[in-house]
């Protein structure tokens, strides 16, 4: 038979040019010269000239004809043939800039690492051969944990928001779901806070998993490296991949599985426009793949908790009798009243409870974790009588001071989210009618703990004295911020969790949630009751996280989160846009946008002022229900781009579901 006949080569390319306009936000055509025909691909980089500059872009697609009436460029140079953008990560991109009322070339921006050649030219390592699915026997503690792992490695797309139990080895867990999902020949890609657990997950995957099967992409790495591990996941060599925020891009080949851990972490954010969270990238991901997901963490997001109310995931916890064998002892010391009248809690700040259980487990040889939140959080105001944070009777934002003085040079309580005065206040709670600061944590903890515990090892971990990966067994107190908590070896024999009105009093949306995450994730480092573990919590045992944590059930405080949110209308039941700049460009703003009937308009407010900001700035906040928040994403791009268009001088910040509502 004779040879078929050589298919055509491409005559056009679509480019995704790298240029930060909105109103350039598609892909334009250009003609393939001849002598890059056989070096251009779908999604490698090229250089093209673009109104009268060079730029770099991304071919977005190949084709035979385009719509254009006139001479179409040519491509000016194609740097490499090296396809970095798949076309899942592309439909990917085009999601997650529509979600966040973005642009493709901002999101290439955060998934294409830049090009390093000398890696291009190395060849990947290739594992030698499969792995068998993992012993379920890690999982058997979860009644659905061996249904997973079959599942995965079935190939099927099974979602689930895990809740690890208290001291739970989570590294290896996720690293056999990985390796079972291998098992089918498919792939993984996990993701991470900090540096801190990817090195942890790293270790396990070591251990698991076959030589060459996983990279790891981490921010800190040189850009040569970066680019190599980013190559051997697009050419298919490693099938998976883990890595902190900026992973959630990565290309993943034949994708089974995405992993997020810790989603409550603010880390997760991404800090550069369309600012995406790594939770919703791998959400949007999974539907988009048809692969399996899962929300893992030892506490519950609010998110997390919608995922399992809408159906889109099931529950993967532990049944009561195994929680009670693996969680440490919690008990809460009541109100401040309380403290303010013990003689340990005003010579070291330090109950008499908090002071017998850190004898205690010094005595047996162990360390004791002293928790104390990080100075810089910013004061709010909460209830004088219950510490209810004060919320706005308006539109239920938080009450704080307001940086402008009222009559007379006083500065009066104010919503900050609609910028209302609230001149009088009554606690929906307790009918109480003063307001309070918050309390902020001290920096002279370890220097009271020394001398409370003459004697004693004290050890310091946090952002001003280096943050310690571990800690080795025997007596010793360790001071640590939250997220710093150093891991012990054989567990802490207790842990003290301080000032916590500093974490539950913030004026923040997550208030609650995000103390039951830090308090969780350091008492699961706890060694459990039946080996002495204790936590005491420094809190009033009625409030509603306390109890929660003292239950150890993270579960119930996400739904009574959820629940909570939806009366009075906050994410993520709704979605929320941030719209920040100067008062004139607001306005102008504001006038172009043709917002959904039921969207909400709050503010303005006067933003906190930024390191080297100059002028005046303020803040709205656009609420609209969950089901118009496409509309409310696609409004604000045509706003955006017909500025762009304009070549207006100033830029509005548009962030949708910032974590940050202050």
């Amino acid at each position: 038979m004779p040879d078929a006949p050589a298919a055509p080569a491409p005559v056009v390319a679509r480019v995704v040019v790298d240029v930060p306009l909105a109103h350039l936000d598609r892909p334009f055509d250009y003609a393939v010269p001849e002598k890059f025909a056989d070096t251009v691909q779908a999604g490698c980089r090229v250089r093209v000239r673009f109104h009268g500059r060079l730029v770099d872009g991304v071919v977005w697609e190949l084709a035979d004809t385009t719509d254009f009436a006139g001479t179409l460029q040519p491509l000016s140079h194609v740097p490499s043939g090296e396809p970095v953008l798949t076309p899942q990560v592309a439909r990917l991109v085009r999601a997650v800039a529509d979600r966040y009322a973005g642009t493709a070339s901002d999101v290439l921006r955060l998934a294409l690492p830049p090009r390093r050649a000398a890696a291009e030219k190395r060849e990947a390592p290739t594992p030698a051969a499969l792995p068998e699915a993992p012993d379920p026997a890690g999982f058997a503690r979860y009644p659905a944990g061996p249904a997973l792992l079959t599942a995965l490695a079935e190939g099927r797309p099974a979602r689930a928001v895990w809740t690890a139990l208290p001291g739970e080895d989570w590294p290896t867990r996720l690293v056999e779901l990985c390796r079972a999902t291998l098992s089918g020949r498919r792939g993984s890609l996990v993701v991470v806070p900090d540096g801190r657990d990817l090195d942890r997950l790293t270790a396990a995957a070591e251990q698991l998993l076959p030589e060459h099967s996983f990279t790891v992409l981490r921010a800190d790495d040189s850009p040569e490296k970066r680019y190599r591990r980013f190559l051997a996941a697009s050419r298919g060599a490693a099938q998976v991949v883990l890595g902190t925020r900026a992973a959630m891009f990565a290309p993943v080949r034949d994708l089974g599985l995405v992993v997020i851990w810790d989603d409550g972490d603010d880390l997760h954010a991404d800090e550069h426009a369309p600012y995406p969270h790594a939770r919703d990238v791998l959400v949007q991901r999974a539907w988009l793949d048809s692969c399996a997901a899962v929300v893992a963490g030892t506490s519950r997001t609010a998110e997390a908790a919608v995922l399992v109310e809408s159906g889109w995931a099931h529950e993967l916890v532990a049944d009561r009798a195994a929680l009670r064998a693996a969680a440490p002892r919690v008990q809460a010391l009541g109100d401040d009243f309380e403290l303010a009248r013990d003689p340990a809690a005003r010579s070291a700040r330090l109950p008499s409870l908090a002071h017998t259980a850190a004898r205690k487990a010094l005595a047996d040889g162990a360390p004791v974790l002293v928790q104390v939140p990080r100075r810089g959080y910013v004061p709010s105001l909460s209830c004088a009588r219950c510490r209810a944070p004060a919320r706005c009777a308006h539109c239920s934002g938080p009450l704080g001071i307001s940086p402008r003085p009222g009559p007379g040079g006083s500065r009066i309580p104010a919503c900050r989210w609609c910028a209302r005065p609230a001149a009088t206040f009554d606690c929906p709670h307790c009918l109480g009618t003063k307001l309070r600061a918050a309390v902020i944590g001290e920096s002279r903890t370890a220097e009271e703990l020394a001398r409370a515990f003459p004697g004693a090892v004290v050890r310091t971990s946090g952002s001003t004295t280096g943050v310690l990966d571990t800690v080795p067994a025997g007596p010793a107190l360790v001071v640590a911020t939250p997220g710093a908590e150093p891991v012990a070896d054989g567990g802490y024999g207790a842990a003290l969790l301080l000032d916590s009105w500093a974490l539950l009093g913030r004026a923040d949306l997550r208030a609650g949630e995000e103390a039951m995450r830090r308090w969780m994730n350091a008492a699961a480092l706890v060694r459990p009751a039946s080996a002495g573990g204790q936590v005491i919590v420094a809190a009033d045992a009625a409030h509603p996280v306390v109890q929660a944590l003292v239950r150890w059930d993270p579960a119930w405080l996400a739904e009574r989160e959820v629940a909570d949110r939806r009366e009075l209308g906050f994410p993520p039941v709704t979605r929320m846009a941030s719209l920040t700049a100067s008062p004139a460009a607001l306005a102008e703003f504001l006038a172009a946008l043709r917002l959904p009937e039921d969207a909400d308009l709050l503010g303005p407010v006067p933003e906190r002022p930024r390191p080297g900001q100059e002028g005046e700035r303020e803040r709205y906040l656009v609420r609209v229900p969950r089901a118009s928040g496409a509309a409310l994403a696609h409004a604000l791009a045509a706003v955006q781009g017909v500025r762009s268009a304009k070549k207006v001088p100033e830029h509005v910040r548009v962030q949708l579901d910032p974590l940050d509502l202050v």
